[in-house]
């Protein structure tokens, strides 16, 4: 800033004295010393301030590089904590997908393969995005499946979650939970909803959800939260969902919304999961412009019919 300043007092001054000098100029050899020194000193401190401002423009550049080295190595170990295979003998199929809208994710998902013939199934949302919204998430995962290797029910993980969360972010953050036990041979969902999206299901009696009944985690800490049950039918379609997928285009006035979802899956509710996922994703795309405001989330499930191999 003073080297600014300097500069254009002295720029100023040049040309002042060329303005009011200029029938001096070939008679005043003080006044041509003077104007050419002026000259001379403003050009070199031009010339400094060039050579500081293209220091700093490369001190931003390596700072920014190193800040995208740093993102880009929290993508990676976020990446790693979503299941990289789903439990082959759970008698579901799954596919799931989560795309950070700002390089890396308040979202999670998960499939925990647990004591005997059951399945845990988990999609939570951490308010706030970027950085913080990644750690408290990795944090939740962590916990979480902590908790389901103790073989705890649904009900006492979730009451256990949100009394941690409050801990850890004394009621500043909170986080929305779905989170199942699946038996596939009892063919029964038990679950907890902590203020989640509900969660669509399509079977054999058409579109229904599984509604939330309780608030988000981490706002109250006693909160009790109850688990219910749904009994599951063979080929029976389990969408799970962040608030991304339905809110896309929310801020241009232009929300996709649950209804839009719900009459896109059952109309390819029989086709293979990755196709069904491929479809919403690239529909949301269109819709958004392929500019999505909140980092995306979904999960599918389907029960395997009776008799089939787990493969």
């Amino acid at each position: 800033m003073r080297d600014k300043l300097y500069t254009i007092v002295i720029l100023a001054f040049a040309g002042v004295l060329l303005i009011l000098g200029r029938g001096l100029l070939r008679e005043s050899a003080v006044f041509n010393f003077g104007l050419t020194f002026a000259g001379t000193t403003a050009a070199g401190i031009l010339g400094i301030a060039l050579y500081r401002l293209q220091l700093e423009l490369r001190a931003s550049r390596q700072e920014l590089a190193m800040k995208q080295a740093e993102l880009n190595f929290a993508l990676e170990v976020q990446l790693s904590l979503f299941p990289r295979e789903f439990p082959p003998d759970s008698g579901m199929e799954f596919s799931g997908v989560c795309i950070p809208a700002r390089g890396v994710s308040g979202d999670y998902y998960d499939v925990i393969p647990l004591s005997g013939s059951r399945t845990g199934i988990a999609i939570a949302d951490i308010s706030g995005k970027g950085i913080s919204a990644a750690i408290l998430m990795s944090n939740l995962h962590a916990v979480l499946r902590t908790l389901a290797a103790s073989d705890a029910r649904p009900d006492t993980i979730a009451t256990r979650l949100n009394r941690h969360l409050h801990q850890v972010t004394q009621g500043t953050r909170f986080a929305t939970l779905f989170y199942a036990e699946w038996d596939c041979v009892t063919h029964r969902l038990t679950y907890i909803n902590a203020g989640h999206n509900a969660p669509i299901v399509v079977g054999a009696n058409g579109v229904k959800r599984l509604s939330a009944a309780s608030i988000p985690l981490g706002i109250f800490p006693d909160y009790e939260i109850k688990a219910t049950e749904a009994a599951l039918d063979p080929g029976t379609l389990l969408v799970l969902f962040s608030d991304g997928v339905t809110d896309a285009g929310m801020a241009k006035g232009m929300e996709f919304g649950d209804t839009k979802l719900a009459a896109l899956v059952r109309a390819r509710s029989q086709e293979p999961l990755p196709e069904i996922q491929k479809h919403i994703l690239a529909t949301v795309e269109e819709w958004t412009k392929h500019d999505f405001e909140d980092d995306f989330t979904l999960l599918l499930a389907r029960t395997r019919a009776l008799g089939k191999e787990d493969a």
